[in-house]
């Protein structure tokens, strides 16, 4: 026997609440209950399709940033930035930033200008992912605790059912045994 009750008498009925004081997270979770669908939903999915082409990339730059080979590779460019200007051009009188590498800082300078923006927006997004994540975690969980709230009122009725089915059967006894009686 399956169920099919509306949303509305869903949230009278499991939440103890009307259709119109319910979030709508909830209202989600009752409408699959009500519809038998599934209601779970994958957060990486859900956050790809939210997300802008700025938001990817902010996630792109923030992954480069943040890797041992950028670290590497950017330390060899120093380095190799201050061996040229300190050692090979200096000698030959062509060093363009010598110490104390005033034009290296200045583009220091600029790349954190530049990149600290772009980890925080990849940060936030991350932030609003895991939001999205703690939401779609609590539909599921909520999704659950439904499900077996309804289980368990159909378990009282099948026992109901079960007990009311006992009694009738047990004063069908009682009047055979009373009509053996009354002929006796």
């Amino acid at each position: 026997m399956v169920e099919h009750s509306s949303p509305a008498v869903l949230a009278e009925r499991l939440l103890g609440r009307s259709d119109i004081d319910i979030g709508e997270e909830e209202r989600r979770v009752l409408a699959a209950i009500a519809a038998g669908t599934a209601s779970s939903r994958d957060v990486n999915d859900e956050a790809t399709a939210q997300a802008s082409f700025g938001d990817h990339l902010s996630d792109r730059v923030a992954a480069v940033g943040g890797s041992w080979a950028f670290i590497i590779a950017f330390a060899v460019v120093l380095f190799g930035w201050m061996l040229l200007n300190s050692e090979v051009l200096s000698r030959i009188g062509l060093a363009f930033d010598p110490y104390p590498y005033i034009f290296l800082n200045l583009m220091l300078s600029t790349l954190a200008a530049i990149q600290a923006p772009i980890i925080m927006m990849s940060q936030n997004r991350q932030a609003s992912k895991d939001r999205l994540a703690a939401q779609l975690d609590y539909e599921t969980n909520l999704r659950a605790e439904l499900e077996l709230l309804r289980l368990h009122h159909k378990v009282d009725e099948l026992l109901a059912a079960r007990a009311a089915g006992e009694l009738e059967s047990l004063h069908e006894k009682i009047d055979r045994l009373l009509a053996d009686r009354a002929g006796d």
